[in-house]
């Protein structure tokens, strides 16, 4: 039977384990769960709320999200306002601006370190072949 997982795959996979690796150990370091780590982020890529949807379209179980949030409210990070209907937006409390800026405002200083080691042209390459392989895999999971 011929190798499944070909040597530029394993490649990838390798790096996409590391990518990983690292942002838990930034988690970790930053005091965060994962979770918490990934919903503050959200937040802050988008200034100082964002919608419930935003945060569940991130991969994280409905289960997990509501859990991590609790936590975050209960330490008087966010709270959930209703934006319409069902509809909710979590936002940042004057606390958890402040935490913000002590955790995920320091990961995102530091990605923005690394990128800006990069040339324009390497940066626009990057995006538009993450974006290419991004489109391509959910057109054949979407062929499942």
């Amino acid at each position: 039977m011929p190798d499944l997982v070909s040597k530029k795959l394993k490649r990838f996979t390798y790096i996409c384990e590391e990518m990983d690796a690292a942002y838990h150990k930034a988690s970790l370091k930053l005091g965060l769960s994962d979770s918490e780590c990934m919903i503050l982020y959200s937040i802050r890529s988008r200034g100082e709320s964002c919608s419930l949807c935003d945060i569940t379209a991130l991969g994280i179980s409905k289960q997990t999200v509501n859990s991590a949030l609790r936590k975050l409210e209960r330490e008087g990070i966010v709270y959930l306002e209703t934006i319409g209907g069902n509809r909710k937006k979590v936002c940042l409390t004057e606390q958890g601006v402040q935490y913000a800026k002590d955790t995920v405002d320091k990961m995102i200083g530091i990605e923005n370190e690394a990128l800006a080691t990069w040339s324009s042209a390497e940066l626009e390459q990057y995006i538009a072949l993450s974006r290419r392989y991004l489109r391509d895999f959910n057109e054949k999971i979407n062929e499942l």
